[in-house]
């Protein structure tokens, strides 16, 4: 635990560590490790000392991890543990700029690898004067931390933030949230080498003197809970799969409520949806119902959580379905939709807790602009966004800097969008996922894949095909147990699955079991899923054809999501290429 002043001073020690470790100007300082007080000081040290706070996550190969810190020119590397030191002392021959490795958990055996405490005995015999002197030359405008984009295809881009870009966002963000000093608790659990954690985390604490509980590295694994329980925070940031994993969890515990519970639960859910209908039309009214629904069954839902000192409730870093939403609502949890990405400092529009939607990610906020490129029949465009938030450019990149931010100053989102009647950013998909049959039909495949889940809720992921193709196919997965220790899918169905299947009629138990018999009873079931989910399509072409289950659900483990949880698409499709190419056959 550290009071501020303790952490101020912590970093400044360590600044000066990295200082005389050899840090020079504008080169980097990589992270590795999961979240933690080190993470931040070491974080916030390198920014004071001159140098670029870099954040590799830690997923990362060995091979990634030496493109970041080979590209970012790193003087110095910070590794939480052994797991990631080993990563790093296969690579460090390759890398010419390193001066230094520091451990900061555990003591490591190896030559030449610094301990926390080394770091820390550097620092304190070190005058201020020379950090001193760095301090009053570091502008506002320079480049302080570096972002590696987690891309699907080749080696990731680092976006370059300076120091106004990171505060800029962070006070109308703060602007726009009305956010409170000296009294906002926050649980620190996404990945702090992502621009939200880095924005959230590290930064809003600093500027507003937040409290930070740091959940344990399987928080993403399903301990998160735990640490919500314990923290009880007033503002919690929720990337769409976490929501979705609370939301089949209640809907679980919902499923074993007795008929009085149940009816109890559906009277109060509607209780909640009427006064914020209510309150979206402009009447702010709690009545009797909402205030009894309120103290019978919300509250006690929210304690469950943890959350029930939470004032703000967000979703960010990927779409979230709407029905998720309309179900957090119901139990007076409003989602604050948040649109942005890493170029943009982090947050460009997020829905306003005064000015609640269910649709849409939101007003842009205050001071930023924001304009729809090549407009469409239908008002959609391309998402362009300017201001003092869009990023200064990737790093050793102008090729792709200049692809990415015009010579106007707009950046280029790569997301089609379009504004509804009262100024509500809507995003109706991503350009570069966008499918065009061998027809020549625009496809944008989110709506689809969230109507079929919607359709079967014991089914985890969905993701459509047909690029190129003559007609719309999907790959889908069961939910199944995951093994808690590595984070990995099992063969083994959950427990809300198997009770499905057997009430249809079948006897599988494993997801092995179901392809290989190609269960009539699940598949059918699947079938029917699909074709109510068509009776929605907007056109032929839109309608999915065929699917195929895939032999395990998606995990970051097995590659096919992102640190963030985000699904990799381009890998899904290289992995299932020939099972793919089987129901174009």
């Amino acid at each position: 635990m550290y009071t501020f002043q303790e952490y101020e001073s912590t970093v400044r020690v360590v600044a000066k560590a990295f200082l005389k470790l050899g840090l020079e100007r504008h080169h980097s300082v990589c992270i590795i490790g999961f979240n933690s007080p080190e993470w931040f000081i070491a974080d916030l040290a390198a920014i004071y000392a001159g140098g670029l706070a870099t954040g590799i996550y830690t997923t990362n190969s060995p091979e990634a991890c030496q493109y970041c810190a080979e590209h970012s020119r790193a003087n110095i590397i910070v590794v939480e543990d052994n797991k990631q030191l080993q990563k790093i002392l296969q690579i460090r021959h390759n890398l010419p700029h390193l001066k230094a490795i520091v451990q900061y958990n555990g003591v490591s055996t190896e030559k030449d690898v610094l301990s926390w405490g080394d770091l820390l005995n550097i620092g304190k015999k070190e005058s201020e004067d020379k950090l001193l002197s760095v301090l009053k030359t570091i502008g506002a405008n320079e480049c302080c931390v570096l972002v590696y984009t987690s891309g699907t295809v080749g080696n990731p881009k680092a976006v370059m933030l300076s120091h106004d870009n990171i505060l800029y966002d962070l006070r109308i963000i703060i602007m726009a949230l009305q956010v409170r000093e000296k009294s906002e608790i926050i649980v620190s659990y996404l990945p702090l080498s992502h621009v939200a954690a880095q924005l959230i985390d590290i930064m809003a604490n600093i500027t507003l003197a937040t409290t930070v509980y740091f959940a344990d590295p399987g928080a993403l694994k399903g301990t998160l809970m735990n640490t919500l329980l314990v923290a009880q925070p007033t503002i919690f940031l929720g990337v769409p799969r976490v929501w979705e994993k609370i939301y089949e969890k209640m809907q679980e515990k919902a499923r074993s409520n007795g008929a009085i519970k149940t009816w109890i639960a559906k009277w109060a859910k509607a209780q909640g949806l009427h006064y914020y209908t209510n309150k979206m039309n402009g009447v702010d009214y709690k009545h009797w119902g909402y205030v009894f629904a309120k103290w019978l069954v919300f509250d006690k839902v929210k304690a469950a959580l943890g959350l029930n000192r939470c004032r703000l409730f967000v979703t960010a870093a990927a779409p979230i379905n709407v029905d998720i939403k309309r179900y957090f609502l119901s139990l007076d949890i409003p989602l604050l939709e948040a649109y942005g990405m890493s170029e943009c400092g982090g947050a460009h529009t997020i829905i306003s807790p005064k000015e609640y939607s269910m649709e849409g990610v939101g007003r842009p906020l205050t001071g930023v602009y924001t304009k729809l490129d090549n407009i469409d029949e239908h008002g959609e465009g391309e998402v362009c966004m300017g201001g003092r938030h869009v990023f200064m450019g990737y790093l050793n990149e102008p090729e792709k800097t200049v692809e990415a931010k015009d010579k106007n100053g707009w950046l280029h989102s790569g997301d089609l969008g379009k504004f509804n009647s009262n100024g509500i950013l809507s995003i109706t998909g991503r350009i570069k996922e966008l499918i065009i049959t061998s027809g020549g039909e625009n496809v944008a495949p989110y709506n689809i894949e969230q109507t079929i889940l919607m359709e079967l809720p014991y089914l985890s992921n969905v993701m459509v095909i047909g690029d190129k193709r003559k007609y719309l196919t999907v790959l889908v997965t069961l939910k199944s147990n995951m093994n808690e220790e590595t984070g990995e899918p099992l063969d083994t169905l959950n427990s809300e699955v198997l009770k499905w299947a057997k009430s249809l009629g079948s006897s599988a138990k494993t997801v092995t079991e179901v392809i290989s018999s190609r269960d009539s009873a699940i598949y059918e079931e699947i079938e029917e899923a699909i074709k109510r989910a068509n009776t929605q399509a907007i056109s032929n072409a839109q309608k999915v054809q065929k699917f195929e289950i895939l032999p395990h659900d998606f995990s970051i483990p097995t590659g096919e999501l992102g640190p963030t949880l985000k699904l990799k698409k381009n890998v899904v499709e290289k992995m299932y290429a020939d099972l793919i190419d089987k129901m174009y056959e």
